[in-house]
């Protein structure tokens, strides 16, 4: 799918990557919806971005995709407007524990945001991008969906289904000209793990060098769309990782949990 003058909506886009993906986004684009749950931070970057490309279209949807029928209603309306060609499932929240200690409220909103919001949107803008034969979905998964994390075990479920999803509807949607791409980064120096441990700081962080800058994941997330990639990885030492992660057995890995925890 080629970007220029594409009409695209970008979930949680008030900061970290969504933020990120406007900015990269804006020079390209004729149309850019934002959507989270903080209209203050969204009308900052509506300004930031109509100073700098004055030709762009900026509108900005306040909705809290942990609510069903705030989502449900976001798609309804942003089916009926000015068709989208360009879907960016960025929204997505984490929480570091176990899962015995957890809030269950935060595991509920873990879900319907990272699965059940994602797949909604999809479902209400996909059927205009199919009957104008243009199109691309990229949904922000994880590195952390390649295998089990004790830890982040719900987090890392709900990632496994955004790749496993977005596989799956790449092939249903083959011959339409519409791409779907998974992007599926490590540890980004964003508000996310900062969320994600407020209530549980994690003992152990990962190496700086597996960091990527959140730039980087952007710029290969809108390249990836336009080379029609199934899957993207950004940053070199996290493709060898990742790739090593998913050849792994999980006998292995469970071997390896009983060791760090000393218990099975």
């Amino acid at each position: 799918m080629k970007l220029d003058n594409c009409s695209a909506v970008i979930t949680g886009a008030s900061a970290g990557i969504g933020r990120e993906f406007a900015r990269q986004l804006a020079p390209r684009a004729q149309r850019i919806v934002l959507v989270a749950r903080r209209g203050d931070r969204l009308e900052e970057l509506r300004l930031e971005l109509q100073q700098t490309n004055p030709a762009l279209r900026v509108e900005i949807r306040v909705a809290d995709l942990s609510v069903l029928e705030q989502v449900m209603e976001l798609g309804r309306d942003l089916s009926k407007d000015q068709p989208v060609d360009f879907l960016i499932n960025n929204a997505g929240l984490g929480d570091y524990g176990s899962v015995s200690t957890a809030d269950p409220r935060r595991l509920n909103e873990m879900i319907q945001v990272n699965v059940l919001a994602l797949t909604a949107l999809t479902r209400a803008l996909l059927p205009q991008m199919i009957a104008q034969k243009r199109g691309g979905i990229l949904n922000v998964s994880s590195s952390a969906g390649f295998l089990p994390i004790p830890g982040f075990a719900v987090y890392a479920a709900t990632k496994a289904y955004v790749t496993s999803f977005s596989e799956a509807l790449r092939a249903e949607v083959r011959g339409s000209h519409i791409s779907v791409c998974a992007l599926c980064p490590g540890p980004v120096h964003t508000e996310f793990m900062t969320v994600a441990a407020q209530r549980q700081p994690r003992s152990e962080t990962a190496p700086e060098f597996v960091h990527v800058p959140v730039e980087k994941v952007v710029r290969a997330g809108l390249n990836g769309i336009e080379r029609d990639n199934a899957l993207i990885i950004p940053g070199s030492m996290m493709k060898i990782g990742m790739a090593l992660a998913r050849l792994s057995p999980i006998a292995l890995m469970r071997l390896g949990w009983r060791f760090s925890k000393g218990r099975v």
